[in-house]
């Protein structure tokens, strides 16, 4: 039986979730060239199954498979796309690194990417559905060297056509929620930049019969609302937590009226919100008057990953029991 997401409040979580020992060593193996695909995801199953259990008992509404067999979460789909290289080790920031992607050839999509674990997960979640994720082709291009299309709209939009390739066979499979990741956007806050993500989107989503999301974190967010209420998505979801909700008054300003995605537990820090200040933390949004509860989505600023597995649940716990109290205070209860 399906479960019934809760018409306010919802919780729900942007996708990585703290790596488990199966998952790391499933790709180890794969690297080393040990096991191929079809077993590798197989090796990763047991990962996903403690990642959805977390989710159950900490009450998330609308779960992810975690993201246990992303590496990285550019790396996991160049690897997979037809006229890809994986080049070496880059510099991202403190002391963390990926291999960034060359584009040597034209891209082609060969086989789903991400779907068999998005399945499995979904066959374990109880119900709950399960958000599909991808990363969008605006930061995909945006974090690779290219050396065959030699120009920056035309590969944007080249990848844009492949992933859409992996969103139809999620659809086809049933995902009732599509995700696409976009943290490079805020880098360049400017308004041609905007446009050619909308549209990358146009090409991602168009005639897709499932609710569809954006998610962009950090950075110079502000500048992007007015552009980004234009994207074809249903949903936007934001940082708001890590950035002492600086976003709020421009989203009274320009008057955000979709679906918002309102991060208020932050990934980069150990300390585990309370109850009381994720409450609170809502009805700053709330006394803005610009959104019903109905288009408020609980979760993080973003994905989970980098955090110690069970300060990981210990927030998720806390913001599913916030997200109770709130639906009981504006009369929306379970």
């Amino acid at each position: 039986m399906a479960y019934r997401v809760p018409r306010a409040f919802p919780v729900t979580v942007v996708g990585s979730y703290p790596k488990m020992p199966e998952a790391l060593e499933a790709i180890k193996l794969r690297k080393k060239g040990v096991i191929g695909e079809e077993e590798f995801h197989e090796r990763v199953k047991p990962a996903i199954r403690s990642v959805v259990e977390d989710y159950l008992e900490a009450g998330v509404d609308i779960i992810s498979d975690g993201e246990q067999s992303r590496e990285d979460m550019v790396v996991y789909f160049a690897e997979r796309i037809q006229g890809y290289e994986i080049g070496d080790w880059v510099r991202v920031f403190d002391n963390e690194y990926f291999r960034k992607p060359v584009v040597t050839a034209r891209l082609e999509y060969v086989a789903p990417m991400a779907v068999m674990d998005w399945e499995y997960a979904q066959s374990i979640s109880q119900g709950r559905p399960v958000k599909a994720i991808i990363t969008g082709p605006y930061t995909m291009a945006d974090w690779s060297f290219d050396l065959h299309y030699g120009d920056r709209r035309e590969l944007v939009l080249e990848l844009a056509k492949v992933l859409r390739r992996e969103i139809e066979e999620f659809v086809r499979r049933g995902a009732q929620y599509i995700q696409v990741d976009e943290p490079a956007l805020p880098a360049r806050p400017r308004k041609e930049e905007a446009e050619l993500v909308k549209e990358a989107l146009e090409i991602l989503f168009k005639g897709v019969e499932a609710k569809k999301i954006i998610h962009i974190c950090y950075g110079r967010i502000e500048k992007l609302i007015p552009y980004i209420l234009e994207f074809p998505v249903d949903q936007v979801d934001f940082e708001f937590k890590n950035s002492d909700f600086k976003l709020l008054p421009y989203l009274k300003e320009y008057g955000f009226d979709k679906e918002l995605g309102y991060g208020v537990i932050d990934v980069h820090s150990t300390r585990v919100e309370t109850v009381d200040e994720i409450v609170a933390d809502v009805e700053r949004l709330m006394k803005l008057d610009i959104l019903p509860p109905e288009k408020i989505y609980l979760d993080p600023d973003c994905g989970l990953k980098r955090l110690p597995r069970e300060i990981a649940k210990a927030k998720l716990k806390n913001l599913a029991e916030a997200a109770r109290r709130l639906r009981k205070a504006y009369g929306y209860e379970d």
